[in-house]
């Protein structure tokens, strides 16, 4: 892509995005980022510090943290928040579980995946959160092809896909009922290599393991796992230690990793140009079911 187009693109999306993040402070009394360590909550704060820069950030950071993290993620993840003076603030699937919210899946492999959404929508009660700002895309997944920018949440944290609101001329309507709250999503019209390119012009820093880096993997149902306290090899597998990256840094149980050479930003966008597995194909929560994301999102996961 000739280069100064390239930053002309992202400087449009940068500032719609910014656009969206001051209408969500406009219209919300009590706003948060969901954050996860990702490369895409990691571009949503940087664009919340911009939108209102040289002010402190005017939301918190909210983490739903599964317990089956990877250290790095958590590591960069507190390291961020210090720098910036932002106000961190978790909630622990883990607390769920002893809590009896939910129950902790059974099997070799147990994903927290699905126990998130009852600890987000715990945290987002319990906080008296109006809006939760995301880092989805619509290029993510189907389900979230039909996302709004502002997506409404019913009193039970429920998304219904058919009653979704007109979005024309960059209005935005986040009247509701009390009890409600909205789910924004500032990246919506981004695709998964506007954001490296993004990541690159803006020199953004990120936890280790979306670089290529040594790790003990194991093949199982076609997704490379990393072999970590959470899972329980089964008879027959082969433990092998290979050079891999992470294209996302969700729960280590199903975040699958990919065999790439790749250390800096540029290799990476020079790997995304070439791909032909969407980014979430390695997630293995999603192969559940051809509809798993959108039943999921109808419950109130993110």
């Amino acid at each position: 892509m000739h280069h100064s187009y390239a930053v002309n693109h992202l400087k449009h999306l940068e500032s719609e995005s910014i656009f969206l993040l001051r209408e969500t402070i406009a219209q919300f009394q009590n706003p948060v980022i969901l954050f996860s360590g990702g490369k895409d909550s990691i571009v949503i704060t940087h664009l919340a510090r911009k939108a209102f820069w040289p002010a402190r950030l005017p939301f918190p950071l909210l983490h739903i943290d599964t317990g089956h993290n990877f250290p790095e993620t958590i590591a960069f993840r507190d390291r961020l928040v210090e720098e910036i003076d932002a106000r961190l603030i978790i909630g622990s699937v883990q607390e769920s579980i002893d809590k009896q919210r939910v129950v902790e899946e059974k099997g070799p492999n147990p994903s927290r995946n699905a126990l998130q959404t009852v600890t987000l929508l715990d945290a987002l009660d319990e906080h008296q959160f109006d809006a939760a700002v995301g880092g989805a895309r619509r290029d993510e997944e189907k389900a979230r092809a039909k996302e709004r920018f502002f997506s409404h949440r019913d009193e039970f944290g429920q998304w219904d896909p058919k009653n979704q609101r007109p979005e024309l001329w960059n209005l935005f309507n986040g009247r509701k009922h009390h009890g409600e709250h909205f789910r924004i999503f500032p990246l919506s019209n981004w695709t998964e290599m506007d954001v490296w390119q993004y990541i690159k012009l803006e020199k953004l820093e990120l936890p280790s393991i979306y670089f290529s880096h040594d790790r003990e993997t194991v093949q199982r149902n076609g997704v490379l796992l990393a072999v970590t306290e959470f899972i329980t090899l089964l008879d027959g597998e082969q433990v092998q230690t290979l050079k891999v990256r992470f294209r996302t840094v969700g729960d280590a149980t199903c975040t699958g990793a990919m065999e790439s050479p790749a250390t800096s930003i540029e290799d990476i966008i020079k790997e995304v140009a070439a791909a032909r597995i969407a980014e979430r194909g390695t997630r293995t929560d999603d192969k559940r079911a051809e509809t798993a994301m959108e039943d999921r999102k109808r419950e109130g996961y993110f």
